[in-house]
């Protein structure tokens, strides 16, 4: 599939968007095409799928420890892919939800 690059890495260990504006996800995704690590679609923000939208990239897969699956946005199912870049998830030592100190207390609350 062209929408995939498996040598472009990961944009970081965190949702691009959430940090640079101080908040917080549940479950983060990474951009299969650029490497974009975006926030899931249950997080507040839901900015994996905004970044699809707007790029026209629709293809991800989980950025989770212990997660390889692929999703595609257009065809609203699982995808197969290759193996991507290194790291494949974010650090094993950040929480979820995450990152640590900025996840309020009633974050269930604010769930999609």
């Amino acid at each position: 599939m062209t929408q995939i690059d498996p040598t472009t890495p990961p944009s970081g260990t965190g949702c691009v968007e959430c940090d640079a504006t101080g908040a917080w996800w549940l479950h983060l995704r990474r951009c299969a095409a650029c490497g974009h690590v975006g926030c899931c679609d249950s997080s507040p923000n839901q900015h994996a799928s905004a970044h699809a939208h707007a790029s026209g990239h629709r293809v991800i897969q989980s950025f989770e420890p212990g997660e390889g699956w692929f999703w595609d946005y257009v065809a609203g199912e699982y995808a197969d892919g290759p193996p991507l870049a290194a790291p494949t998830a974010h650090p094993a030592d950040q929480p979820v939800p995450g990152p640590a100190g900025r996840v309020p207390a009633d974050w269930t609350s604010h769930l999609h």
